[in-house]
């Protein structure tokens, strides 16, 4: 697949993401504000840039995969950033999870400039992009969507088109994450209950996931509960905060009340302020197991 491909941040998603783009035969340029974490993939068949200007020269199409949206605006905005380093009609695509605002910025700021600019979140862990079973949803204009769409597809295993504007993708990643966050919560109330009743989890575990909810959020997340393997990380409990604080502030903007989601952020917090912020998010179950009085 002759493709040549910028890739910013090389996090466990960002890893995930090249080693996809590497296994169907791109050209892949690596860069991380953390150098060590952009030279493990080496290895793989990926170069490294040396900065964010490097990593957009001779690319058509740069993709983004960073935490937050302060790290977005920073690779963007800053001297030297994608709205500087990418050509007009170049395509920038944000595959993190962000806010609607954020996105809806950087839109604006690739318009000004003359680029594309597509928001494709992904829909699932690092595993399922490492096994081509992750979903993706993306949002933009018509020439962002044709510049990315044939990239994203080797990435992962369905689009979901939101619509002609970025922001809209933001809106339907957060919905995403707004159910997941309640899957988890429910997953940990059921789980402490039967082990209150001397039920082993492993038996509750079995029995939900091989009947009505034999999705794979159930079994990855139920599974995670039932063996209390919350050092197993993918995604942590800081950064489900995160993700939670954007769903409540897109719903406020949107005057749409969603009360679980405020149960789910306190967990959160409790979480984190008992030192398991870098923990896999499924520790809340943590919390309920003690607030039910469970070890």
């Amino acid at each position: 697949m002759d493709i040549k491909v910028g890739l910013i941040g090389a996090g466990r998603m960002g890893s995930a993401i090249v080693r996809r783009l590497l296994a169907a035969g791109c050209d892949v340029l690596v860069y991380n504000r953390t150098p060590q974490k952009a030279s493990a993939l080496v290895q793989s068949g990926a170069r490294v840039a040396s900065s964010i200007e490097a990593a957009c020269r001779g690319r058509e199409l740069v993709i983004t995969m960073v935490a937050d949206d302060a790290a977005l605006q920073d690779v963007l905005l800053r001297s030297g950033g994608l709205r500087d380093s990418l050509p007009a009609g170049a395509t920038h695509v944000a595959m993190g999870t962000h806010s609607v605002a954020a996105i809806g910025a950087a839109e604006s700021a690739h318009r000004a400039a003359r680029q594309n600019f597509a928001a494709a979140p992904v829909l699932g862990r690092p595993e399922a992009v490492d096994a081509g079973q992750a979903g993706i949803v993306v949002g933009g204009s018509a020439a962002a969507l044709a510049a990315c769409r044939q990239t994203l597809a080797v990435i992962g295993r369905r689009l979901f088109e939101a619509g002609d504007e970025a922001e809209r993708a933001a809106a339907l990643k957060l919905t995403n994450n707004f159910v997941l966050a309640g899957c988890i919560e429910v997953l940990s109330e059921a789980f402490a209950l039967v082990r209150k009743y001397g039920v082993a989890p492993s038996v509750c575990f079995e029995m939900l996931t091989e009947g009505l909810f034999s999705a794979p959020a159930y079994r990855t997340y139920g599974r995670i509960i039932a063996e209390q393997s919350y050092d197993q990380v993918s995604f942590t409990a800081r950064l489900g905060l995160k993700d939670l604080n954007l769903v409540l502030a897109a719903a406020d903007a949107a005057c749409v009340p969603l009360p679980s989601a405020n149960v789910v952020r306190d967990r959160l917090l409790s979480a984190i302020a008992r030192g398991d912020s870098d923990r896999d998010w499924s520790v809340i179950a943590r919390e309920q197991a003690r607030a039910s009085g469970l070890d």
